[in-house]
């Protein structure tokens, strides 16, 4: 059986993006959500899940961007003077690769982030990492032993399948650079995978069979959208997306993705894409999935759906 996670990264950025991601999973084919903890539409994203609660919310973990929800002074190198995140994720991981980074520093923050996401009244379904920052080995160890430690379904393993890579480039033949660069993070992000296996299974937690959507962020149209559903094998599957409406408010924000975040919302929301779900013999769920699995149940009980909502309990 195809199963696959829509999975749209970045609830609570800012309200447009509250507002594409909430549309996308009513209207179109988007299953799940990541919430970042210390976004600053952060209570408004709490309340659009609790409204709707078919749509899964997991966590995701941030250490790159805006303020850590932990004190900044007991996080030595993953904070800047001002006591803020770094900025950037190559910021980040050269401070990683070098030492310079305490994991429990990591620690401190991750449980504040899932802390303040549980006080919100969610039950988070996964972990993931902003900018992929828990991809890092020692940090994804980490990951799984909290996504274990809370009862949570999975973690994300950002190991791309990569599909029609020559399709994306002559669609998009303006950003060719931009393409080529977010292909060699696919590539670096899959190296650093390799170590994942074995932190899931010591942790006793599940990741999808298989992970899309790197190569693609930004440039997510209904062209490649398709390309990877067409792909999609038998097993549990992952689409990272980032849909959402441009407003001042994302102008705000330090993120490259502005209107390419329309350009994905055109892609996964919508009848057309639950049509081509559907044409394509995909059922559609959640990391919800993987537990089941885990127990031995079949993930259509209780959470799949082919082009309608599911009801997730």
């Amino acid at each position: 059986m195809k199963q696959l996670i829509v999975n749209a990264d970045d609830f609570g950025m800012a309200d447009g993006v509250n507002r594409a991601i909430v549309h996308a999973h009513r209207t179109g084919i988007v299953t799940s959500t990541s919430l970042l903890a210390n976004g600053a539409a952060f209570d408004e994203a709490a309340a659009a899940a609790r409204a709707n609660p078919t749509l899964a919310v997991g966590v995701h973990l941030n250490l790159t961007e805006g303020r850590p929800l932990s004190d900044p002074s007991k996080l030595g190198a993953l904070a800047n003077a001002a006591g803020e995140f770094l900025g950037n994720p190559e910021a980040l991981f050269f401070r990683m690769v070098t030492g310079r980074v305490a994991l429990a520093a990591a620690e401190r923050e991750f449980r504040a982030q899932i802390e303040r996401v549980l006080a919100a009244g969610i039950r988070p379904t996964h972990l993931d990492g902003h900018q992929h920052v828990h991809m890092w080995p020692p940090v994804f160890a980490l990951t799984a032993r909290l996504a274990a430690e809370y009862g949570m379904a999975g973690v994300r393993s950002s190991r791309e399948r990569r599909v029609d890579f020559p399709g994306l480039w002559r669609r998009n033949d303006r950003v060719r650079g931009k393409i080529l660069r977010q292909a060699g993070v696919g590539l670096g992000l899959a190296f650093l995978a390799v170590a994942s296996r074995a932190a899931l299974s010591a942790a006793g937690v599940a990741t999808p069979d298989y992970f899309y959507g790197v190569s693609a962020t930004g440039y997510l149209d209904r062209g490649t959208l398709e390309d990877v559903l067409r792909d999609v094998p038998d097993g549990v599957s992952e689409l990272m997306c980032h849909p959402g409406y441009v407003d001042a408010a994302l102008q705000r924000v330090s993120t490259r993705l502005l209107r390419q975040r329309e350009t994905e919302l055109d892609a996964v929301a919508g009848p057309e894409a639950r049509k081509l779900a559907e044409r394509f013999g995909i059922v559609l769920v959640t990391y919800r999935t993987l537990a089941s699995h885990q127990q031995g149940v079949s993930a259509i009980s209780g959470e799949a759906h082919t082009g309608r909502q599911q009801h997730l309990p």
